[in-house]
């Protein structure tokens, strides 16, 4: 009966990290987990991430805050009217700048939360075949797959230019 075993590349440039990425995803073998000491554009499209979900909750965050700014403002001028001199009880402009403050309050205040949600902060948890390099000078890559497919992904990974190329149990 094999496990599962952690196989994991080290690289040492994003080109070579993305080539190997590729050169997985062609053997139709899916990278478990990839650490990169700056945030990669050409890493994420590798493995096949869209856009962040979190731009969506700041647009719908705005949205609402300027719905809730009309709504607080023209249902309290509905509601404790207050003539000024044959001037509109509800008049729009006025009511843009509590709108506009509202818009900002409440995408700003989700945008905190989606990037708190989906970043799943914190990990207590120590992540499998995290080295300390990769958080200063290296990529790494690792993939989980069963022991009879080691030696196929070590080729993949030391074929696509890892430096180190190491095993350990899952």
């Amino acid at each position: 009966m094999s496990g599962e075993i952690d196989v994991i590349g080290s690289f040492a440039n994003e080109e070579m990290c993305v080539h190997a990425i590729e050169e997985l995803k062609d053997a139709h073998i899916q990278p478990t987990r990839v650490f990169a000491p700056i945030p990669s554009e050409h890493i994420n499209h590798a493995l096949g991430y869209g856009r962040s979900p979190v731009r969506a909750l700041v647009l719908t965050g705005g949205i609402t805050g300027i719905l809730t700014g009309f709504a607080v403002t023209i249902g309290t001028s509905m509601e404790w009217w207050l003539n000024a001199g044959g001037k509109p009880i509800v008049s729009l402009p006025p009511f843009i700048i509590i709108a506009f403050e509202l818009m900002i309050l409440f995408g700003g205040t989700s945008a905190v939360l989606g990037f708190l949600l989906n970043s799943r902060m914190p990990q207590i948890d120590p992540i499998p075949g995290y080295s300390e390099r990769f958080s200063s000078d290296r990529f790494g890559v690792l993939v989980r797959c069963p022991e009879s497919e080691k030696d196929r992904v070590e080729g993949i990974l030391k074929g696509a230019g890892g430096e180190t190329v190491v095993h350990e149990a899952a």
